[in-house]
C-alpha cells in the first residue's frame, strides 16, 4: 500500500494551533509557546481560546470541529499541530471532513489523542501525517529540549528521520517496513472501525502513559488475538511512564510483562524508541518506509519521505 506525504514546506512555514482534544491546564503559558514557535521561523496563528474551554475540552465539539476545518481552509496554514492531547477527538472523528485534509497536502503533527485522527488519515486516504511533538509541554516548557526540536525540524525540513538508541534485550535484526502507531490506547480504540488502518509488513510503534503494565499487555493481546501484530515485522515500544506499581503484583512489572509478551507473540519486540509522553520526543512520519537495524542492544531506525 502507497502513501501520500505531505507538501513540501516553504522556508517560514504558517502553522496553526488548534485544540480538538483536551483544554490546556490552567498554568499552561501558551504565550511563551507560542514565541517559541515563531522563533523556530514558523508563522503562528492560535485557534485555541482558554476562556472557550467546555468541561474538560478544548471548546464544544462544534466549535472544535468548526476550527479544525477553519485551519485547513487557511490558504496560510501548512501545518496544523495539536494544542495537547487528553481527549475528545473521538468526539468529532466522524464529522471530520478526512479527504479534505488529504487533498490540502498540509502537515498533521501532534501525538497522544490526535494519533486518532493520523491512524484515520491513513486508513482512509491514504495519507501519511507527522506522530510529533504538540504545543503543550513540548513548547510552552522553561527549557526547550533540543532534541525535540531537531528532531522536529529534520522532519518536517529535511523529511527524514534518523534515531539511534538501546533495546533492553539484544538482537540481531535488519528489516524494511512501513512506519506506522502512535499512542497504544488509541490504536486498540479504533480496532475494528473503518478508521483502522490495515498494515502489512509494518513496522508497529506504541507508546502510552499511566497504564499499567497489565494494561499495556492486555491492549496488546488484543492487537495480537485480532491478528494485527503477526503481520507486523516488528513492535517498537516507546515511552510508557507514570504508571504505578501495587503490592499485590507480586513481581509483575514491565520487564515480567514483556517477557510474557516475547514467549507469546512471535514478532520481534524492541524497546527504548524516544517517543511518546517523554521530554525528548522524536518525530516519526505515519505511512513513511523505515528501515530498522538491530545488533546487539544498539536500534537504528530511519526513515525518508
Amino acid at each position: 500500500m502507497s502513501f501520500s506525504f505531505p507538501k513540501i514546506l516553504p522556508e517560514n512555514p504558517g502553522i496553526a494551533i488548534v485544540a480538538p482534544s483536551g483544554a490546556a491546564l490552567n498554568d499552561t503559558n501558551i504565550e511563551a509557546g507560542l514565541k517559541a514557535l515563531t522563533s523556530a521561523g514558523f508563522k503562528v496563528l492560535n485557534y485555541y481560546q482558554h476562556a472557550d474551554r467546555f468541561e474538560r475540552f478544548g471548546a464544544a465539539d462544534q466549535e472544535r470541529l468548526d476550527q479544525f476545518h477553519a485551519a485547513i481552509d487557511n490558504p496560510e496554514i501548512d501545518i496544523v499541530m495539536a494544542l495537547r492531547g487528553s481527549y475528545g477527538l473521538s468526539r468529532i472523528l466522524p464529522r471530520i471532513n478526512l479527504q479534505k485534509i488529504a487533498r490540502s497536502g498540509k502537515w498533521l503533527v501532534g501525538y497522544s489523542d490526535f494519533n486518532a485522527l493520523q491512524l484515520a488519515m491513513l486508513a482512509k486516504t491514504g495519507t501519511a501525517s507527522l506522530c510529533g511533538p504538540m504545543l503543550c509541554n513540548d513548547f510552552t516548557r522553561d527549557e526547550l529540549r533540543a532534541f525535540t526540536q531537531d528532531q522536529f525540524l529534520q522532519a518536517i525540513h529535511q523529511r527524514k528521520t534518523h534515531l539511534e538508541f538501546e533495546s533492553d534485550q539484544a538482537a540481531a535484526l535488519k528489516l524494511e517496513g512501513t512506519l506506522w502507531g502512535g499512542n497504544l490506547a488509541m490504536i486498540c480504540h479504533l480496532l475494528g472501525t473503518e478508521y483502522f488502518p490495515q498494515i502489512d509488513g509494518g513496522i508497529l510503534f506504541v507508546e502510552d502513559i499511566a497504564e499499567h503494565p497489565y494494561r499495556v499487555e492486555r491492549m496488546l493481546l488484543q492487537l495480537h488475538m485480532a491478528g494485527v501484530l503477526t503481520k507486523q515485522k516488528a513492535i517498537v515500544l516507546g515511552n510508557f511512564s507514570a504508571y504505578r506499581l501495587a503490592p499485590q503484583d507480586n513481581g509483575y512489572d514491565f520487564a515480567a510483562m514483556l517477557k510474557f509478551l516475547r514467549s507469546t507473540i512471535s514478532t520481534p519486540i524492541i524497546t527504548g524508541l524516544p517517543f511518546g509522553h517523554c521530554d525528548d520526543k522524536a518525530s516519526l512520519m505515519q505511512g513513511s518506509t523505515a528501515r530498522l537495524t538491530v545488533t546487539d542492544v544498539q536500534v537504528r531506525l530511519t526513515a525518508g519521505y
